[in-house]
């Protein structure tokens, strides 16, 4: 009998009311359509995490410490610590190729700058601009303009709320009394009045009707303030808004001007000669100027004024060797990923690898935390050395569909004949063979056909871009060619120029492959 009742509890009640059959049946079916439900992200989040914080291996991220790079570190320090006295610190201009450290040790400097700064009291400002993304002066001047718009109306904001403050409490001192009648010079008044908010220690007003006047002299100039809209105004103005935003306080401004040459390539260097003038011109600021570039030739642009005057101090930064690649991996591997979670050869071949690309940090940095990623898609434990190679043709492959996919037209067309050529069995390709094909695609999207002198010149962009492989041969009494055939993937490539809405309507190349042989 108890053990009727024991099954009747365990199967049809909870506590100790009976639930109906059919409460029980969909209970069963949510049951079993959960464990089937169970499978596409489950079966991923089952195996064990390797990484612990991916973030320090992007190239966003400002590491607390810069192995190998203390020198220029210092030297930058020593630059800006004017900043600190009040004084305009000399611009500076960085070199260095990409992944050598520059932007992520000028950021550094900048931190502990503005850390610094705070500190002691001492207004100072640091602003990042990318001219990879800002590269008109509209742009960098319309960003660096509403940046000091906010941060003045943040700090107006601030003082009202003090001001507000120190109102309240010489309302509360004055407790009723006609501020006329009080004594504000009044020794024992004013040791209530600071009692009464500290505030009032460094404040001095002759009545709270001053205070009102400062309140509403700050919120007058908050409302002038205009932000400049990304496109629209006359430049002069938008210099004009910049240059009052930044005069508006007392402090050192430090621009910070990031790929600077992408700037002086696409609008010449206007912008710099404005920045570059502005102290003798402003009242109550100072600006210098951080300008970080790749291209080491890219003062020969610039007017021998603004080179002058940008090129106070420089530091170079040179590419990191094999073993200080591998010291940095070996800093960051320690915070990124979970104990054990790396076999030995991996930061050994990441750093080759890396070293074999001008010493580019960012580039062993991308192997790691790929081969990472790589090796936690096929639920392993631990990162191994064929993770590093899978990562390694991951991003090269990733590089060529980059490059193939921002590829004119016309050039695209070029890669299509030779590509289709290769696909057909046709091996020692020639320009001209190339060219016959690059006419016949040409007319089945109703494009420009170009002279072959102009598509032999195609070829050897293709070729220096690394998608080609083009060689001079000699033909005898018939004179010299290019042979070539394709460096890069052939299905991979050719569905990154299909996806292009113009190549696309290209259905079948079999036909031009052939005509190939009437000619």
């Amino acid at each position: 009998m108890s053990d009727e009742k024991s099954d009747t509890t365990d199967s049809g009640r909870s506590g100790d009311r009976e639930l109906p059959a059919g409460f029980m049946a969909d209970l069963e079916s949510a049951t079993e359509g959960e464990e089937s439900n169970q499978g596409l992200f489950d079966d991923l989040l089952s195996g064990e995490p390797i990484f612990e914080n991916k973030e320090v291996l992007r190239p966003s991220y400002t590491p607390h410490e810069l192995p190998h790079r203390s020198d220029q570190i210092n030297k930058m320090a020593t630059i800006l610590v004017a900043a600190l006295r009040g004084e305009t610190p000399s611009n500076i201009l960085i070199y260095g190729k990409t992944g050598t450290g520059k932007t992520a040790s000028a950021k550094f400097v900048s931190k502990e700058l503005e850390s610094t700064s705070q500190k002691y009291s001492v207004p100072c400002d640091v602003e990042y601009i990318n001219c990879e993304v800002t590269d008109t002066q509209y742009r960098v001047l319309a960003q660096l303009a509403n940046k000091f718009i906010e941060e003045n109306e943040a700090r107006i904001d601030e003082r009202i709320e003090e001001l507000e403050s120190i109102r309240e409490a010489l309302e509360e001192t004055n407790d009723g009394t006609d501020e006329d009648d009080v004594d504000w010079t009044n020794e024992n008044s004013s040791e209530t009045e600071a009692e009464a908010s500290p505030v009032l220690e460094d404040e001095s007003f002759d009545s709270i009707a001053d205070v009102n006047e400062e309140i509403a002299s700050l919120e007058a100039d908050r409302e002038e303030f205009e932000e400049v809209p990304m496109t629209g105004w006359p430049t002069d103005r938008v210099y004009s808004v910049f240059f009052d935003a930044v005069d508006y306080s007392e402090r050192v401004v430090v621009i910070m001007l990031d790929e600077i040459d992408k700037l002086v390539e696409k609008s010449g260097d206007d912008t710099l000669y404005n920045l570059s003038r502005m102290n003798s011109e402003l009242v109550n600021s100072r600006v210098s100027i951080i300008g970080i570039s790749n291209d080491l030739k890219f003062t020969d642009f610039l007017d021998p004024r603004v080179k002058s005057s940008l090129g106070e101090e420089e530091i170079v930064f040179p590419p990191y060797d094999a073993n200080q690649l591998r010291d940095i991996l070996q800093h960051r591997s320690e915070v990124a990923f979970k104990g054990d979670a790396l076999s030995t050869d991996v930061i050994p071949l990441c750093a080759a690898f890396a070293a074999q690309e001008h010493g580019d940090a960012r580039r062993a940095l991308d192997l790691l935390r790929t081969a990472g990623e790589l090796a936690e898609r096929s639920q392993a434990e631990t990162i191994v050395e064929e993770h590093v190679r899978q990562a390694q043709d991951k991003i090269e492959l990733d590089r060529v569909v980059e490059v193939v996919r921002t590829l004119p037209t016309q050039s695209k067309l070029v890669l299509f004949a030779i590509i289709s050529l290769e696909k057909n069995g046709v091996h020692s390709i020639n320009t001209g063979e190339v060219f016959n094909i690059y006419k016949r695609l040409c007319d089945e999207i109703d494009a420009d056909i170009l002279t072959q002198r102009r598509v032999t010149d195609l070829i050897s962009e293709l070729d220096m871009l690394g998608i080609v492989n083009a060689v001079v041969v000699s033909k005898g009494r018939y004179g010299r060619t290019k042979e070539i055939s394709l460096s890069v993937p052939l299905e991979e490539t050719e569905a990154v120029l299909i996806s292009d809405s113009r190549l696309s309507d290209i259905d079948d190349v079999q036909p031009f492959v052939q005509a190939r042989f009437e000619n």
